[in-house]
């Protein structure tokens, strides 16, 4: 493939009488009633982002109700009971429904304009995790009007949230509801993580990837490896609420402390998930407010990396007082100190390069949050390492010093930097600037509110105030501590009250008249046309505005890769993951409205479960997944509409498969997924094991002979085997045969026998999985096979009526070597569960 040279000249593109007006209908936005069509990024984004701040609104509601039940000793503004519905409420939602997907929200928003590229690969997707975020959030932050709210706090503890002590379907709400949600979240995070490595322009090597890209990045790869813990965990606890299989029940073999090793695996990590987007947000607004590179670019790239390692080895510190041995509390505690070092270094060089600036720094109101994020993080990072020391731990463990910790951390690493990215970042999707003046306002109420609210807290935490009691007496030396908190938590409310007025009043969603008002470096200021930028500019350095100042008019001018449409639709350059190297034009879905009710339907299902009403869920669920199949008929265009060209006399396919293609890489990280989430199924195993070894050895008496899991892996290699030979059968382009069609069937047959002889074998073999936890643990590998058994058989029903229709030959083949993907990984993961399963027992019994 011949490249041009990195400032090769491009002849600008004039457009065709009728040009535009083609484009704005290809690429243009549905408004009114079907909005829930749309699929454009920003439109997306901001539907995303606004229903998160809106969820940050109505938690911060109730975060005043409970500061005005502290504010005063023995008050009775609201029960106890209710208390607990709303800091549970409040917890969940500030965490599960505003801190991911806002910084989510902000990936699928800024990140396509940072990458120049005209959407996210994946746009449905996108549009499908919103609505679904959107309704499932929704229906549950609505359950604190109907006394259904949970109340075992954001973290759900068992034995607490066990059917003995929250009877009714209120624990349920949060199981089912958050576990969707996470569901959603991973679907975002997958989009992202195709869209960074292979949506970036042309000569965008890693090395010159924006931090942003390397925080969302980052980002999304931790939530692939930390969220299926939690999504575990949760079906673990509702399955055990639902038909009694003992994973937590001590009286069953279960260990309540399980839950929080699989919770906080996930739940620590989530701060940084939250804070690595926020930091990178930083590092793109330091340069353009000290008009100077970036200080240290490779190193904070390093840090970001360093951080997301050490997190997943710091979830032990917020169980220091479970009673965990010496040495796992001196490695978690030095763990927790270490993470300190890649934060701090991502501090000074925010420093070093507003120190290293050419200019005098203008205070504008994304500046004045960027400097309050240091100093508020700051203090929360060395609180942080005062709750890493285990005697210090001890003494502060659930006070009030915890929670004032814990809001340092993520007011001052998120939030403060999400406001400054509304200021900083507002001139790319509204017509008009939001006021310098409320902003400033928006600053100072919500900085000082901040410290006035949380400080006090510290003393009153030091003092021996405890976490989560709804009142107390006037003889405890709380109350002048917790009236100032009450009045700072008014002055953060105040603040946001102020942002909202600005946003109604200056808020014009539009193309601004001056597209990079700060004179920033990075691609997501070029003017932007009927869709994005009107040509991809081809990059060769971190940013490129400052060191090709023509670089916008030549983008708008259309004398760069891709102007206008040439396959006639909605498209993009599809690049290689390192180098940036053209690949391939990807041809993307216009407008729908399969991803929505897709989304409402699966919203439906879950949300049905919750109340135990399971025919219309079964119902619901079935719409799901003939939506999701209806939505996907479409999106494998087929090679028809190429090659083509994009400029430069480069030329690029329209379609590919295998590992060059997207949606393989997507696959991939579905996998990962996956095979996360058998990871932390393994962990549970063999931590029930070590906590109840007894029920090990009992189990391993009533396992069956060797027969029969040789006969299940016989099967599950007999599928593979079936899959392979259908790839090979497939028919030549035009052609058409019955053989794939029903090598395909056979294979899923296989599988599906694999799975049945596996549960059928212990259920013979006398061994129920509500007796012990070593027998739900067994039927749960079955369970974790027999899920993605079941997709896969879907996928290849679908795969076989494709290819009667035509629609799949040797060349046009994505949708087989998909669902192949799946069976090889679903192949490992029974093999590995046959392993453990059939291994363990006697490795005990001996």
């Amino acid at each position: 493939m011949n490249e041009t040279s990195p400032h090769a000249q491009i002849s600008p593109t004039p457009r065709p009488d009728g040009e535009r007006e083609k484009l704005l209908e290809i690429w243009a936005t549905p408004k009114g009633w079907r909005l829930p069509t749309a699929v454009n990024n920003t439109v997306i984004g901001l539907l995303y982002l606004g229903a998160a701040f809106v969820f940050f609104v109505l938690a911060g509601i109730l975060a005043l109700v409970m500061r005005t039940q502290l504010a005063v000793p023995d008050n009775d503004l609201v029960s106890q009971d209710l208390y607990n519905q709303l800091f549970t409420v409040h917890g969940t939602t500030m965490m599960f429904l505003f801190a991911v997907p806002a910084v989510e929200a902000l990936g699928v928003l800024l990140l396509p304009q940072m990458l120049a590229a005209r959407d996210l690969p994946f746009p449905r997707l996108s549009a499908f995790a919103v609505w679904a975020y959107i309704v499932g959030g929704t229906v549950f932050f609505s359950t604190i009007f109907y006394d259904l709210a949970p109340r075992g706090g954001w973290f759900m503890y068992p034995p607490m949230t066990l059917t003995e002590y929250s009877p009714g379907d209120a624990a349920d709400f949060w199981l089912l509801g958050i576990g969707f949600i996470e569901i959603s979240a991973i679907a975002g995070a997958i989009e992202i993580i195709v869209g960074v490595l292979r949506t970036r322009p042309p000569g965008m090597s890693l090395d010159k990837l924006p931090i942003f890209g390397w925080a969302m990045l980052i980002f999304a790869g931790m939530i692939v490896v930390a969220f299926p813990a939690v999504i575990l965990a949760t079906m673990l606890l509702e399955i055990e609420r639902a038909f009694g299989w003992p994973f937590f029940s001590p009286d069953g073999g279960g260990d309540p402390l399980l839950w929080q090793h699989l919770f906080w695996f996930f739940g620590h990590p989530e701060v940084y998930i939250i804070f690595l987007p926020a930091a990178g947000l930083v590092s793109m607004i330091v340069p353009t407010i000290a008009r100077a590179p970036l200080v240290g670019h490779n190193l904070i790239v390093v840090a970001l990396i360093a951080t997301g390692f050490f997190s997943f080895g710091l979830w032990v510190h917020h169980m220091f007082t479970t009673g965990i041995p010496s040495l796992s509390l001196a490695f978690f505690s030095a763990a927790s100190m270490a993470v300190a070092v890649p934060s701090g270094i991502q501090i000074f060089s925010w420093i070093a390069t507003l120190a290293s600036r050419t200019k005098k720094l203008r205070l504008t109101t994304p500046a004045l949050f960027v400097l309050g994020m240091l100093f508020i993080f700051t203090l929360g990072g060395l609180t942080g390492v005062m709750v890493a020391m285990v005697p210090f731990n001890w003494q502060a463990h659930d006070t009030y010093f915890i929670v004032a910790h814990l809001h340092y951390v993520l007011i001052g690493g998120m939030v403060f930097p999400l406001f400054a990215t509304f200021y900083y970042w507002a001139p790319m999707v509204s017509s008009r600037l939001l006021s310098d003046t409320l902003g400033k306002w928006t600053f100072w109420l919500m900085f000082i509110g901040l410290n006035v609210a949380f400080l006090p807290m510290h003393l009153a935490g030091l003092l021996g105030m405890p976490r989560r009691i709804w009142t107390y007496p006037d003889t405890l030396p709380w109350d002048g501590y917790n009236l100032v908190s009450t009045i700072g938590a008014y002055m953060i409310a105040a603040g946001v009250l102020v942002f909202i007025i600005d946003l109604i009043r200056n808020f014009r969603i539009g193309e601004s008249s001056n597209p990079n008002p700060w004179d920033a470096g990075t691609l997501e200021f070029l003017p932007q046309d009927v869709y994005s930028t009107r040509s991809i500019p081809k990059v060769d350095s971190l940013y490129p505005l400052w060191d090709r100042p023509e670089l916008a008019e030549e983008v708008e001018a259309g004398a760069h890769y891709l102007p206008d449409a040439p396959t006639g639709g909605r498209e993009t350059i599809v690049t290689s993951p390192i180098s940036a190297t053209p690949q391939y034009v990807v041809q993307m879905p216009g407008p729908g409205w399969m991803h929505f009710f897709a989304a409402v339907f699966t919203a439906a299902c879950f949300l049905l479960l919750t109340v135990k009403v399971v025919t219309p869920a079964i119902i619901c669920g079935v719409l799901a997944v003939v939506c999701c199949l209806v939505w996907v008929w479409t999106i494998d265009k087929g090679p028809d509409a190429g090659p083509v060209e994009i400029g430069g006399g480069l030329r690029l396919p329209v379609y590919v498969t295998g590992p060059m293609a997207h949606g393989w890489w997507a696959m991939i990280v579905l996998m990962l997924v996956a095979g996360s989430l058998y990871l932390a199924y393994v962990f549970s195993y063999l931590y029930l094991w070590t906590s109840s070894p007894e029920g090990w050895e009992l189990g391993a008496a009533m396992l069956p002979d060797a027969g029969s899991p040789m006969l299940s892996a016989g099967l599950f290699a007999l599928a593979v085997a079936l899959y392979v030979l259908a790839r090979w059968a497939l028919p030549e382009p035009g052609g058409n045969n019955l053989v794939t069609p029903a090598l395909v069937i056979l294979g899923a047959c296989a599988l599906t026998g694999g799975v049945v002889n596996e549960v059928w074998s212990h259920w013979q073999a006398g061994l129920r999985p509500t007796d012990s936890s070593y027998g739900a643990m067994v039927y749960m590998a079955g369970v974790l096979t027999a899920q993605l058994v079941a997709v896969i058989v879907i996928m290849s029903l679908f795969v076989c009526v494709r290819q009667m229709a035509g629609k799949i030959d040797q060349v046009r083949c994505a949708g087989l070597e998909n669902t192949s993907l799946l069976v090889y990984y679903t192949f490992a993961q029974a093999l590995v569960g046959l392993l453990i399963v059939h291994g363990i027992p006697h490795v005990a019994a001996s």
